[in-house]
């Protein structure tokens, strides 16, 4: 693969309620990426992924490549945990064993369910690594469900509420048991991390926010556009999945008068913000013919 340069590199995130077609739009994204010749990664990290079933591909590598500067790995939730113990698990286990007698897996169950957004706040730390290697040119990364995505977003708070108390906690620990260094130097370096990654999500990645004309889903946008905007990420574009276009039966007629009056609150809210609407398929949308039609709408380049 062609090394390319990170200062490049273009990194997207999907973010949506579940169901609305957001992978298909990763894909899609994905997919016109490559189509420009740049080296393109998808990522996955929804505890039910599909992008392979999207793509149809069945190849069990990770990145398997879809076709050419096309890659796509799926992360679920117990490989995504692994990464994490491998690079910050014992370290973090360091600092709470010191006071705290647990065993390592039950900590480690402990802390996930703990901070939900734990997961995703160490994949904003592969994607920043991934993007350093400078491998792709295009990351993509589709993520799960909002209520994990606004996880994400209050796990950094979280963590420096900790820390302004670490001082007090901790200054009578000395050392970490296994490393043997100062509990209050391995607390500094999360901080510092956690800010690293908080600025890359804020300089470095755009996000994508894909919804549909329903009720549930018009509702859920606004606390996530002020989220987004609280913490300075920037929303490059809303995407409306699933626009009843072909009224020609009394059924699509009925359903399309329903979708109206939530096409009008989003464009009455969200005026400002770039937005495209993807029609309802008649078809399953799969495959690289019906995928190159999705991002065709996505980027307005004229593919049928």
């Amino acid at each position: 693969m062609t090394e390319v340069s990170a200062e490049k590199s273009n990194i997207t995130v999907l973010a949506g309620k579940g169901g609305v077609g957001k992978t298909t739009c990763a894909a899609a994204t994905a997919l016109h990426h490559a189509g420009l010749g740049e080296p393109t990664l998808a990522i996955s990290t929804d505890a039910t992924p599909s992008l392979s079933h999207i793509f149809e591909v069945s190849d069990g590598e990770k990145p398997v490549e879809v076709k050419q500067a096309l890659y796509i790995s799926e992360l679920g939730v117990e490989e995504v945990r692994e990464m994490w113990n491998e690079k910050f698990g014992r370290e973090v286990y360091e600092v709470f064993s010191s006071f705290v007698s647990i065993d390592y897996e039950e900590f480690t169950e402990f802390m996930t369910s703990l901070l939900p957004g734990l997961g995703d706040e160490f994949m904003v730390d592969y994607i920043r690594g991934l993007s350093q290697k400078s491998e792709y040119e295009a990351i993509i990364w589709d993520t799960a469900p909002l209520g994990q995505t606004l996880a994400l977003l209050q796990t950094p708070p979280l963590l420096a509420k900790h820390l302004k108390m670490a001082p007090r906690i901790y200054s009578k620990l000395k050392l970490g048991q296994r490393s043997r260094e100062p509990i209050l130097d391995i607390i500094s370096r999360w901080e510092k991390l956690s800010l690293e990654n908080i600025r890359f999500l804020q300089d470095r990645v755009e996000f994508i926010i894909v919804t549909i004309p329903e009720a549930l889903a018009v509702e859920q946008l606004e606390p996530v556009f002020r989220e987004l905007d609280k913490y300075g990420f920037k929303v490059k574009q809303l995407v409306i999945n699933n626009v009843i276009k072909d009224t020609d039966s009394e059924f699509l007629a009925l359903k399309a008068s329903q979708q109206q009056p939530y096409l009008e609150a989003i464009y009455g809210r969200y005026s400002g913000l770039p937005t495209v609407e993807i029609p309802m398929f008649a078809y399953e949308v799969k495959g690289l013919p019906r995928l190159e039609e999705v991002a065709g709408i996505l980027f307005n380049d004229g593919r049928k």
